[in-house]
C-alpha cells in the first residue's frame, strides 16, 4: 500500500478512573482476549500498510509488553515492519509530547525518512474494522488535502465530547467543532485521518514553529476553510474507549452474537499477542448462560451475561452478572459480583458482596490471595 501508518497511542483520559492508574487506554482489556489498540495494527496489517509507527506516552508499560513482539500483527519483516516510539531527551527537546501534533513533530525524522506518498493517521482508544484502502481511495478520488473518516451517532447520544463536523452535499467538511457545548451536529470525527506525507510534514513544522500542539485544534479546526478537507462516512460498528461507561458497554456489546461473527470470524481477522494458556475450566456446580469466557478461566460458580478475560479463577457459590472481570482476578467462594468491572489481579475475599447500583462498580482489591 502506498501509505505509512501512524497510530496515536500516548494520551489519558480522567474520565477513566482507577483503570486508566495500570495503563494507558490503548492497552485496555477489549473482547476477552484482545487490547484496544490490536484492533487499529489488524487494520493497518489487513490494508497491506507495510509500516507503522506506534506513539506512546502515558503509563505506557502495559502497552510496551504488549507491543514487544511485532509478528502477531505480521509486522515482523525485513521491510518496513512497527517502529515503537516514546518520548525522548534530544539536544533540542527535553519535552514530552504536548499534544497529537507535536507528538508526530518530535519523531518527525522517521516521515522524512519514508518513501509512501500518503499517511495514515489513526487514534489506538477506538475499536472497529476497516478497510484503509477504501479510504485512501476516497482520499485521492475527492483530491482532498486531508480526509476525516467520520461516524453519524444516534439521534440524542452525547457527541460534545468528540469532535463534530458538518458536511456540504459533497461531503466537504465545512464546520468542525472540538468538543462543542451545543452541538449542531451528530457526525463526529473518529479519529483516522489521510493526508500526504509531504504536506503533514509542511503542517507539522509550520505548526511547532508557531507553538501548536495539538493536531486536530491546531490543523483541522484551523484549517477547515483553507484546506479541501473531505468525510468519508464509515457505517460500521465503532466505539471509542474514553470513560468507564464506554469500556463497560463495548466489551458487552461482544456478548452479541453478531458482533463476535463480524470481528472474529469474518474475514479479515482481528489479531492480538497470543498466551500459551489451556482452555476455560468448567468444574462441577458451575453454570454458564450469556457469557464470554477467556482461555485459563477455572469457573466454580454462576456466570451470568458477563465478560470474564484470561486466567480468572471464580469460586464456588458465586454469582458473577452483568460484570466484567480483568485478567488473571481472584474470586472467592460464596462472593457476588454484579454491575462491576473487576481490576486484573484483584483477589475478592470469599464471602464478599459487591453491586453497582446507579453506575458501574469498579472494584479494586489487591489483598494477597495466599493469605486468605
Amino acid at each position: 500500500m502506498k501509505a505509512v501508518g501512524i497510530i496515536l497511542a500516548g494520551g489519558t483520559n480522567n474520565r477513566m478512573k482507577e483503570l486508566s492508574r495500570k495503563r494507558a487506554i490503548p492497552a485496555m482489556p477489549v473482547g476477552g482476549s484482545f487490547r484496544c489498540i490490536d484492533f487499529a495494527l489488524s487494520n493497518m496489517s489487513n490494508s497491506r500498510v507495510q509500516t507503522v509507527a506506534v506513539l506512546t506516552q502515558y503509563n505506557a508499560r502495559s502497552l510496551n509488553e504488549h507491543l514487544s513482539s511485532s509478528k502477531w500483527w505480521n509486522f515482523g519483516r525485513k521491510q518496513g515492519g512497527m517502529y515503537l516510539f516514546t518520548p525522548t531527551v534530544t539536544a533540542d527537546n527535553s519535552d514530552w509530547y504536548r499534544g497529537t501534533a507535536d507528538a508526530m513533530y518530535q519523531n518527525i525524522d522517521f516521515l522524512k525518512r519514508r518513501h509512501e506518498p500518503y499517511v495514515i493517521i489513526s487514534s489506538g482508544d477506538c475499536v472497529y474494522k476497516m478497510d484503509y484502502n477504501r479510504l485512501l481511495d476516497y482520499h485521492i478520488a475527492k483530491k482532498a488535502d486531508i480526509t476525516v473518516t467520520c461516524k453519524e451517532l444516534d439521534a440524542g447520544a452525547d457527541v460534545s465530547r468528540f469532535g463534530v463536523v458538518r458536511m456540504n452535499e459533497d461531503s466537504r467538511i465545512t464546520d468542525f467543532e472540538e468538543k462543542p457545548l451545543v452541538a449542531r451536529s451528530n457526525t463526529i470525527s473518529t479519529g483516522v485521518y489521510v493526508i500526504r506525507r509531504r504536506q503533514l510534514i509542511e503542517i507539522l513544522e509550520k505548526s511547532a514553529q508557531e507553538n501548536r500542539v495539538d493536531f486536530v485544534a491546531d490543523v483541522l479546526v484551523r484549517y477547515r476553510n483553507i484546506k479541501r478537507i473531505y468525510g468519508f462516512k464509515m457505517t460500521e460498528y465503532w466505539s471509542n474507549i474514553a470513560s468507564v461507561e464506554d469500556f463497560y458497554r463495548t466489551n458487552m456489546d461482544f456478548l452479541k452474537p453478531d458482533l463476535r461473527e463480524y470481528f472474529f470470524r469474518q474475514e479479515p481477522g482481528i489479531y492480538s499477542r497470543v498466551d500459551d494458556l489451556p482452555p476455560a475450566k468448567f468444574n462441577a456446580g458451575s453454570d454458564i448462560a450469556g457469557s464470554l469466557i477467556s482461555s485459563g478461566c477455572i469457573i466454580n460458580g454462576r456466570v451470568e451475561n458477563s465478560v470474564l478475560f484470561k486466567k480468572v479463577f471464580v469460586g464456588k457459590n458465586c454469582v458473577i452478572k452483568n460484570s466484567v472481570i480483568l485478567n488473571d482476578s481472584y474470586i472467592g467462594d460464596n462472593t457476588h459480583v454484579e454491575n462491576c468491572i473487576v481490576e486484573s489481579r484483584g483477589t475478592l475475599k470469599a464471602n464478599t458482596y459487591y453491586c453497582g447500583e446507579n453506575e458501574i462498580l469498579i472494584v479494586s482489591e489487591n489483598n494477597e490471595r495466599y493469605m486468605l
